[in-house]
């Protein structure tokens, strides 16, 4: 058996891939009838590691097939193919309340996929493995162009599919957390998409005269898209996550500069001061804190400082107003944002002046609030500093492992479709892979 062991084989293909690109994990010549453990190790730029393992019988041919075999226990059970991503733990011993989130996207997310002997549940390093692979995924496929844009006072990046283009355009904002992140436009812009990642909470401008952007600011960022060479400037649409969505939907129905062709918002609200500004959204949390609960854990939940939904109109983004395609993700155990109330709300609000054609509702059982491009690792908590206090708690996002990571897969593949048919006018626009690299 030893004898045997010694030569067991393991093959990750594609070895260099996308991040939503699927990968299959085959073991072979192990001992047939074997008990084996496959294992993932990341370690994160911020120096924290993560890892996920499972536990597999090689068959009487001595092979595992991770895409195909039933994993008996570890970090997900079952037929996973993707489940050593979407599983990722910090590691024994770590801090709590970790997040992995990648912060240079111009460098691979590496993976170390190994091969161990038995069952095992701890003690990885301590121990040889049989065999081991490492693995690239990208968010930038070849030939995408990441482009800082500081023009007009934006704190942006600019990433563009490659090949000459023209290609659509994409506005992308991510929540309250503030920073400029990167790696959903980059994913983006792999899948043919030119998208911009905006900083509209920690921007230059902000940082520089304490004072919040206003509403000209999105303007300013959607006419960089508009009027790129590159960029098709009557093809653009907006994503939003979290307070992003706010910002979107307000932009997408008010705006008399932005003629959006369609519009994806993630785990969002209509709900805010109509006639306001961001610093007024921002307000309306402050005004409404006294909503905030916790739970066992000392976890914060936000969900409820939105709650119950006006009936005031001005209180609300007018959706029956909204006059292109409109996709809306929700986890319906987000415990951050009323996401779900609010869509019920917004598909009324739509169903009343007659253009809920427009909406396409994706709504998923027992997934939180970070809804995020497939085969992340889910956080159902962890550590978030607020913008406007700088404070440092433990949010609660909510959401199961399994049921989110299938949700983030599916919201994921939907969304490209939604965006292709509504940008390119067909599903069939090309996406860079690493295939024969």
């Amino acid at each position: 058996m030893d004898r045997k062991q010694c030569y067991v084989k393991l093959s990750v293909q594609p070895t260099r891939g996308l991040m939503d690109e699927k990968f299959i994990i085959l073991v072979q010549n192990a001992f047939p009838g074997s008990e084996v453990t496959v294992h993932a190790l990341h370690k994160c730029e911020d120096g924290h590691s993560w890892e996920a393992f499972a536990h597999y019988n090689a068959d009487t041919a001595g092979t595992v097939n991770v895409s195909q075999d039933c994993s008996l226990g570890g970090t997900y059970s079952g037929v996973e193919p993707m489940g050593l991503l979407w599983s990722l733990k910090p590691v024994p011993g770590s801090k709590p309340g970790l997040r992995m989130r990648k912060k240079n996207i111009e460098i691979p997310m590496e993976v170390l996929i190994s091969v161990y002997r038995g069952h095992l549940t701890k003690g990885f390093l301590d121990q040889a493995p049989l065999a081991g692979v490492l693995v690239e995924r990208w968010y930038m496929a070849p030939g995408v162009r990441r482009i800082p844009i500081t023009d007009d006072g934006l704190t942006a990046t600019l990433f563009l599919p490659s090949g000459p283009g023209p290609f659509p355009g994409l506005l992308d904002l991510w929540g309250g957390g503030g920073q400029l992140v990167e790696y959903r436009a980059a994913l983006l812009a792999s899948n043919g998409i030119a998208a911009l990642a905006l900083d509209y909470l920690t921007c230059s401008y902000t940082m520089e005269t304490r004072k919040l952007v206003d509403n000209q600011y999105f303007e300013k960022a959607y006419k960089v898209l508009q009027q790129h060479p590159q960029i098709i400037g009557s093809r653009i649409g907006m994503m939003g996550l979290s307070l992003g969505t706010s910002m979107t939907l307000k932009m997408a129905v008010y705006s008399q500069v932005m003629k959006l062709s369609c519009v994806v918002c993630i785990s969002g609200s209509h709900v805010q001061p109509v006639d306001g500004s961001l610093e007024d959204m921002l307000k309306l949390f402050t005004l409404n804190s006294h909503k905030t609960r916790t739970n066992e854990e000392n976890q914060m939940i936000w969900r409820d400082l939105l709650l119950p939904i006006p009936t005031d109109p001005s209180l609300k983004v007018d959706l029956g107003r909204i006059q292109c395609p409109l996709l809306v993700v929700v986890g319906e155990d987000d415990q951050n944002w009323p996401a779900g109330d609010s869509a019920a709300d917004m598909k009324e609000m739509m169903e009343q002046a007659g253009n809920s054609h427009l909406l396409t509702l994706l709504s998923y059982p027992d997934a939180g609030h970070l809804i995020e491009p497939p085969y992340t690792p889910h956080a159902r908590a962890s550590v978030f500093r607020a913008v406007q206090t700088r404070e440092k708690v433990t949010s609660l996002w909510g959401g199961q492992t399994l049921a989110h990571a299938r949700a983030q897969e599916d919201a994921w593949r939907k969304t490209l479709v939604f965006l292709k048919e509504n940008l390119y006018g067909s599903t069939n626009s090309s996406a860079t892979t690493f295939t024969n690299l």
